[in-house]
C-alpha cells in the first residue's frame, strides 16, 4: 500500500514566512539549513520577534548550523543536544505563545514528529503547523502488541526493542503517537524471517 492512499500518513512543505507577531522554529540537524536559508530572504527585524529551538545531535559535523543559527539573533535561543532533551523546552515554549503565534518545524521524521505531538498536546491545531522535512527518515514505531515505542527504527522488518518481536513497519500513523504502527510480521510462520533492508534512512 502506497503512503498516498494512507490519510494518517503525514504529509509535510516547505517553510515560508508568515506575518504574524511571533515565530516559533524548532529544528534539528539538518533542518537547521531551512532556517539559514529562509533568513537569506528576510530582513534582520524578523527575527526579534522570535524564538528558536535548535536540537544539534551532531555538533561539528555537516549538519551542524548552530552558529548560522544564533548569529540570526533571535529573541529567544535554546540548543539542545537531543528531542527528548528539549521537550520540556518546546511544551512550556508551546504553552506560553500568545495568540497568532507562527510555528515552523524543519528537520528529522522523528523531530517533525514528536514536535508535531507536543503541539497537538498544546492545544495547537497541527494542520495550521508548517513543515519541512531534512535529513533522516528514521521512524519512531509503536508495537501494536506490547505497544512499546522503538525510536530510531531505520528498517524494515524491524524488531520491537521491548518485546522482541519482528515487526512490519507500517506506513499508519498516530499523532498522537508520534508513531507509526508495528506489526508482527512473521506470526503465523515464526521461523520466516525476511530478509532486513534499510528503508528509512
Amino acid at each position: 500500500m502506497s503512503s498516498e492512499t494512507i490519510a494518517s500518513r503525514p504529509v509535510y512543505g516547505s517553510l515560508a514566512p508568515v506575518e504574524s507577531n511571533y515565530h516559533l522554529f524548532i529544528a534539528d540537524d539538518h533542518g537547521g539549513a531551512a532556517i539559514v536559508e529562509l533568513a537569506q530572504h528576510l530582513s534582520s527585524d524578523f527575527w526579534t520577534n522570535c524564538e528558536i529551538i535548535y536540537i544539534n545531535s551532531q555538533p561539528n559535523s555537516a549538519s551542524d548550523h548552530s552558529d548560522a543559527i544564533e548569529a540570526l539573533q533571535c529573541s529567544k535561543f535554546y540548543l539542545g543536544a537531543s528531542i527528548d532533551a528539549a521537550r520540556g523546552r518546546i511544551s512550556n515554549s508551546l504553552n506560553r505563545a500568545k495568540m497568532g503565534t507562527q510555528i515552523y518545524l524543519a528537520g528529522s521524521e522523528q523531530l517533525l514528529n514528536v514536535s508535531t505531538m507536543l503541539v497537538i498536546e498544546a492545544g495547537y491545531d497541527h494542520r495550521s503547523v508548517q513543515t519541512e522535512q531534512r535529513g533522516s527518515l528514521a521512524r519512531r514505531v509503536q508495537c501494536v502488541h506490547c505497544k512499546g515505542i522503538t525510536p530510531d527504527v531505520i528498517t524494515q522488518p524491524t524488531v520491537c526493542s521491548h518485546c522482541g518481536l519482528l515487526l512490519l513497519v507500517r506506513d499508519h500513523y498516530s499523532r498522537r503517537l508520534a508513531a507509526f504502527q508495528g506489526v508482527n510480521i512473521n506470526a503465523e510462520y515464526p521461523d520466516d524471517i525476511p530478509e532486513t533492508v534499510e528503508a528509512f534512512v
